[in-house]
This record gives structure tokens, sequence and C-alpha cells, in this order.
């Protein structure tokens, strides 16, 4: 079923686990999120990120609510770093129920304002908005130490909230957006901490994948209620065709390849699932029918 993902993020946040938000840059990779999580009992977030989207006929999109609508589980769609109101007008004009704006790059007043107006006119439609304070690192950054991770900062964070009245944040709290090696990231639990107990708002967790499960549990438990994954299932789906088309004989068929991708990526779907706890959570969203059914946007 089609939800808002404020509802889902919500109860996520009050119940102590975590949504996962998985990039879908193809209908197949939504196809095999939604099987996955009908087979874990799940609410899930499918998102799309902008160069992805561009891609996308509209045809595409429809295909993806329509799994969204038709799924036993509480599913979201999602529009992920959001690079200004094209982007943000796009996503709702093509149903999308909730939608990112990312204007971190900005300065502080600038972020701020911009959120705000993405804020004002999405609510009016009844579509939760996340917004960016601080900056994820980046692995292509010549940095490689700090890879341009700026810290979210808790009093600025309040303000930001505050002032925007956007549904939930995505902080910066050392993660790093892409492959990077294990290890160059470190998660500050007590910065995450401190925002936490500052806000009392749902916090977004970008740059999940590749990073150490007790850490991710650890955020979890202290205000992270959506958790973003690209690398970690789009890497073991390219790696089984890679693998599949060099050990199969030239008269192969297709379908044994793609057949072995989803497999794979179906596993590490199943795995983040069950690391953030959100596996068997779906019937928690399905007590109220008054409730749910106000939750498309």
């Amino acid at each position: 079923m089609l939800v808002s993902s404020k509802y889902l993020i919500n109860k996520a946040y009050h119940e102590h686990f975590a949504i996962g938000a998985f990039n879908i840059g193809e209908t197949i990779f939504a196809k095999n999120v939604v099987a996955v999580a009908e087979e874990l009992n799940a609410p899930v977030i499918l998102q799309i990120y902008p160069l992805e989207y561009e891609l996308m006929t509209s045809d595409a999109i429809s295909y993806i609510l329509r799994l969204a609508m038709k799924a036993t589980v509480p599913v979201a769609v999602h529009l992920d770093h959001g690079r200004g109101m094209d982007d943000v007008t796009r996503a709702i004009r093509d149903q999308m129920n909730s939608v990112m704006i990312d204007a971190s790059g900005m300065e502080f007043d600038a972020n701020m304002n911009t959120t705000k107006a993405v804020v004002d006119m999405a609510h009016r439609v009844g579509v939760a908005v996340e917004a960016e304070l601080g900056s994820i690192g980046d692995r292509h950054q010549t940095d490689a130490t700090n890879m341009g991770r700026v810290y979210t900062e808790p009093a600025s964070a309040k303000k930001f909230v505050d002032h925007t009245g956007v549904d939930f944040l995505a902080v910066s709290i050392g993660t790093v957006h892409g492959p990077y090696p294990s290890g160059a990231n470190e998660i500050r639990i007590d910065i995450l901490q401190e925002l936490n107990a500052t806000l009392q708002l749902p916090l977004v967790l970008h740059g999940g994948s590749n990073n150490p499960d007790a850490k991710i549990k650890e955020a979890i438990q202290n205000g992270i209620a959506k958790v973003n994954i690209s690398t970690d299932i789009k890497m073991p789906y390219y790696h089984a065709i890679h693998d599949a088309v060099e050990q199969m004989p030239n008269d192969y068929e297709p379908w044994i390849i793609t057949k072995q991708a989803d497999k794979a990526q179906r596993q590490v779907i199943a795995e983040k699932i069950k690391l953030f706890g959100s596996d068997g959570k779906a019937p928690l969203y399905f007590t109220n029918n008054n409730e749910l059914t106000e939750t498309f946007h």
C-alpha cells in the first residue's frame, strides 16, 4: 500500500527502528525491494535520485507507483536529493508522496529559506519534506581524511527545523556517499545524541552503505529513523551480472544472468531490513485504518 514516508518514519522513530530507503535506479530494483519487504513483512521507502529520475520515462514512474499501491506492506515513494524547486515540483506532479530538498551546499540562511519555500509548497498538497543540514562526505573529495564532511551543529539545526517546519532532517555525523574504504567513515554517535535530544525529530542517515552494523544499530537507537542505501544494493547486482557473463558459455540465456543478479541484490536488501529492525513491523501501520487511509500523501 502506498503511504506517506512521514507516517512510516514517525512511527519508526517512536518505536526505535528505522525504515530502509533504497535507491532504485531502475524498475527491477523497485520490484526486488518490494518483493523482499513483502517476504519480511517490512515497511520500505523506494527513492529515486534526480540523475536517475531523468533517465526514467513517465511509464517507469507509473510502474513504481502501481507496485507500491499493490504491495501488501506499506511503501512510500520519495525523491532523493532534489536540487531545487523544479525537481520537487516534478516529483509531486508524478505523484511521489515525499521529497527531499538538498540545499546543504548553500550558506545556512539560503539553505533555510530554500527549504522553507519547498516545505510551504509541498505541505499545501500533503507531501512530506526531508532536508539536509551539514554536509555528508563524498569519496571524490581531494581531502581523503575528511572527504568534505561538515558535521551538523545542534543549535543551528534547531533554528533550521523551527524556521522551516521540515518533517525530518538528514544530518551529517560522519558517513560518506558512495563506495569508500571500510573504516574511512566514523559515525559520531555523540553528535547524533545531542542532535536527537535537541530536535526530538526523526533523523535521516545518508551514506548508509558500508558502515559497521553495530554503529548503524546504535545510530537507530539515537534518533535515526530512515537509512539511505544505494551502493550496497547496486554493487552486488552489477557484480553478479559481471560474474555470470564471465562464467556463461556463448549460448547463455539472459534470464539466467538477471536471475542471479536479482538473487544477490535481494539477499542484501533482506540483510539491511533486518539490521534496521523493520522486519515484521508492517502490522504496526495497519492498526488504525482511518489513519492509514489519510496518508497517501
